[in-house]
């Protein structure tokens, strides 16, 4: 059932990049998020830059035709089958995410596409459960790469939840030569992590995790190769389109993270 009284991560995310499928409630979360992390609406369009920009790559670059987008939110063009698509109209993409508001709006923008795009309405913690599903079967049917995306989503889980082990617990059921793209919030600040996370989890009835250590957000990719040898990052600077692409001007926190192939 959408509850409107509390505000939605997802939301708050829409009204970050300038969506309309968001209400005064969340829109003032976000005005309190913003006097604590000034430069959080360029954090959030850079990260949705990063979405756009790692799925053509390796949709160009490496030939990957499938992927499955952990706690996917609200949908905003390009979605990642958009992206796709755009070099390969066959795609195929499964969204993540057990957000109501999330799930009624993706079952819209399934009609634009329904042999090639569904929506799951799960909890990406649920491992088992998503790789059972008929919609990720379908999608591991013969043993094609498949990129596995958690962008800007395992802060949202706390560390009681192990983020780390979630992780690895999605690679081992890819295929071999499928990839796993990483982002989520992190700050240095100890006390500005902190803020912010209890002011998330206050304002969404604890249904949040927390802001992570760069050292922490690191961790995520122990035991995996990374693309091309390259170590995790501030997303702006992830493989930028050019010298003029966005990037993000405070740094208090960053959307930190990678892209590793799984061999």
């Amino acid at each position: 059932m959408l509850d409107i009284s509390k505000p939605s991560v997802a939301r708050m995310y829409d009204h970050l990049l300038g969506g309309t499928d968001n209400y005064k409630v969340d829109r003032e979360a976000v005005q309190e998020l913003l006097t604590m992390a000034p430069s959080t609406r360029e954090l959030a369009l850079v990260n949705r830059a990063f979405l756009v920009r790692v799925v053509r790559y390796l949709a160009r670059e490496h030939g990957i035709r499938r992927f499955l987008d952990h706690g996917s939110g609200l949908p905003t063009r390009p979605n990642v089958h958009q992206v796709a698509q755009e070099v390969d109209p066959s795609s195929e993409v499964v969204y993540i995410d057990n957000d109501p508001t999330v799930y009624a709006h993706g079952r819209g923008m399934l009609a634009e596409d329904p042999h090639t795009t569904a929506v799951l309405n799960a909890d990406f913690r649920d491992t088992d459960e998503i790789f059972d599903s008929p919609e990720v079967q379908r999608l591991l049917r013969d043993g094609a790469p498949v990129a596995a995306l958690f962008v800007s989503v395992l802060h949202c889980i706390p560390d009681s939840d192990d983020p780390w082990a979630l992780v690895r617990r999605v690679a081992e059921r890819l295929p071999t030569g499928s990839f796993l793209v990483v982002s989520q919030l992190a700050s240095d600040d100890t006390q500005l992590r902190a803020q912010i996370t209890d002011f998330m989890a206050d304002i969404t009835d604890n249904h949040w995790g927390q802001v992570r250590s760069i050292s922490e957000v690191n961790r995520l990719f122990a035991g995996f190769e990374l693309l091309d040898g390259e170590q995790p990052c501030e997303v702006s600077l992830w493989k930028p389109d050019s010298d003029l692409a966005p990037r993000q001007r405070g740094q208090e926190w960053v959307e930190y993270g990678g892209v590793a192939r799984i061999s």
